[in-house]
């Protein structure tokens, strides 16, 4: 009696059962998608949370940023893109282009971009650039304290060039000088200290500060600033930076070819082995090598005007 009551058992549809199968096949698949990327999206954005918390993300191109253009004297460096972040590292982009004389081909010229890497445990990645990027200006660096191009040659050198073009060139002292001493100096010579070789290093790149290489959180001061103030300006910056580093720093730091040790004592000590100018004309330097302060002038570099009659 009660089979009568039940509906008859329909033919079994092979095809109706392979569509169901997909489908379910099809929704798994979807449900197991969406929940693998709504853990990923959490994860980088968790990621992203954890990696910024505190000034974690402004420390990180306070320190590794200015040390970035420590490590890279012979460029103009401007840090653009701040904080991206990923699942397991954090970075920032940097664009650099060589420096040049003021008035040369290359004034307005953007640079080139490069990616600057933490990964999630505070450890700089690969770098770019550094010491073996051997532009004019960072080879004239690296030969301060080396005795090379003595001022015999350093003559020779700027004898050969018209007298008004203006150059990029390495003023290297006898002895160091304090900052109130290169302050009279660059004013007797109407010459601009636009960045500062802080230690004597031979054949590596030295410690150099001012100009592009200034903090990015420096105070910026209103109105005209004075060259001579200009330079007390760039070591009280060079100091206050120095001072936000801590011991756990020291192991980035080596990355860029620098130490704790050597950043302190260039900062204590305050001496100028060198200045960078580029805006200074060859005139200029023809009277500033026959300095007995100086030791030798490197020209890394001259505008010339192709126009010009």
């Amino acid at each position: 009696m009660t089979d009568d009551l039940l509906p008859p058992m329909p033919d079994f549809d092979q095809k109706a059962t392979r569509r169901a199968v997909r489908r379910g096949v099809v929704r798994t698949a979807i449900t197991v998608l969406a929940a693998l990327l709504a853990l990923v999206l959490a994860a980088t954005a968790g990621s992203g949370l954890v990696q910024r918390r505190g000034d974690r993300e402004l420390r990180m191109t306070d320190v590794l940023g200015t040390a970035f253009k420590i490590y890279n004297p012979g460029y103009d460096i401007e840090v653009r893109e701040r904080g991206a972040t990923a699942p397991l590292s954090m970075s920032f982009t940097v664009a650099v282009r060589p420096m040049r004389a003021v008035g040369g081909f290359a004034d307005g010229y953007g640079g080139v971009e490069h990616v600057v890497t933490q990964d999630f445990f505070g450890h700089v990645g690969r770098l770019p650039l550094g010491t073996y990027a051997g532009t004019t200006l960072s080879r004239a660096l690296i030969n301060v304290g080396t005795g090379n191009q003595p001022k015999e040659d350093g003559r020779k050198v700027l004898a050969r060039l018209p007298e008004g073009l203006n150059a990029l060139a390495v003023v290297e002292f006898a002895k160091p000088l304090t900052t109130d001493e290169l302050a009279a100096f660059t004013a007797g010579y109407k010459s601009i200290a636009e960045k500062v070789v802080f230690e004597r290093r031979p054949r590596s790149i030295p410690i150099t500060w001012g100009g592009l290489t200034m903090w990015d959180r420096a105070p910026v001061p209103e109105g005209w600033i004075e060259p001579d103030d200009a330079i007390k300006l760039d070591l009280a910056n060079f100091r206050r930076w120095v001072g936000i580093l801590k011991d756990y720093d020291d192991d980035n730091l080596h990355d860029f070819d620098l130490s704790l040790a050597r950043l302190r004592k260039a900062a204590n000590d305050g001496l100028a082995y060198a200045y960078v100018d580029s805006l200074a004309t060859v005139g200029q330097l023809r009277k500033i090598i026959e300095d007995p302060l100086v030791r030798t002038v490197r020209v890394a570099d001259v505008t010339y005007d192709l126009e010009r009659p």
